[in-house]
């Protein structure tokens, strides 16, 4: 089997550290996917818009290894239970493709790579190579009765605040965008107990360094990268 690249993401998040572990998570994850050359057909978006969600097929094109394990170990089971990998949504997988489902803000036809869907709550690295997509179709993809085995239930989120010596003076969109992103902390799950360590990552063009404090994450710096 051979797969041809589609489509390629552009997303608010140019690395892997801090993606959110699912979609939907951060309302505010933005991103455009804009279709490959060959795919870039307005005809093939035809009534696309009329759909509020997308199922996107993707490759994790950053976690693409020769071989594979039988099992892995979920940071929702805090790193170190370990469970099957077709029980998970790990992207180490003898075939590294994902499935997200995200929403669709706008298909934009005006622009010179036109169509580009504009996309929210995505949990995409920037450039993510894109298989295919397919219209959300809420009666035959929600499932009220379905059950969720370890993931049964949101993550908890953590509060999120800025030290007094950072400079907010960022758009409330990205504000948001951050804290939200942040609050789901994404640190590694075997570095949960590393409290005084600082950490970083890049959002939306911002170098964003933070701490956990407690129960909260604080921000102690923000500068555009």
């Amino acid at each position: 089997m051979q797969f041809k690249t589609i489509a390629h993401v552009k997303t608010c998040y140019p690395e892997k550290f801090g993606v959110p572990r699912q979609p939907g998570l951060v309302d505010e994850a933005w991103g455009e996917l804009v279709f490959e050359p060959d795919f870039r057909i307005t005809d093939s978006v035809r009534e696309l818009g009329n759909f509020s969600h997308l199922w996107v097929i993707f490759v994790f094109h950053q976690a693409i290894r020769e071989d594979w394990k039988a099992t892995v170990r979920p940071p929702r089971l805090g790193g170190n239970e370990k469970v099957g990998v077709f029980a998970s949504r790990s992207p180490f997988r003898p075939n590294p493709i994902g499935l997200s489902c995200v929403k669709l803000e706008h298909v934009d036809l005006a622009q010179d790579e036109a169509p580009v869907l504009r996309l929210s709550g995505v949990d995409l690295v920037d450039g993510t190579p894109i298989l295919d997509i397919k219209p959300y179709i809420p009666y035959a993809d929600s499932l009220a009765h379905a059950q969720g085995g370890f993931a049964s239930e949101m993550p908890v989120k953590r509060r999120v605040l800025w030290a007094d010596a950072v400079d907010t003076e960022l758009d409330e969109a990205t504000k948001s965008l951050i804290q939200n992103t942040l609050a789901l902390d994404p640190r590694p799950a075997y570095q949960q107990d590393a409290a005084s360590r600082e950490y970083g990552c890049l959002i939306a063009g911002w170098n964003v360094k933070w701490v956990v404090d407690e129960d909260a994450i604080v921000i102690s710096s923000c500068h555009i990268v």
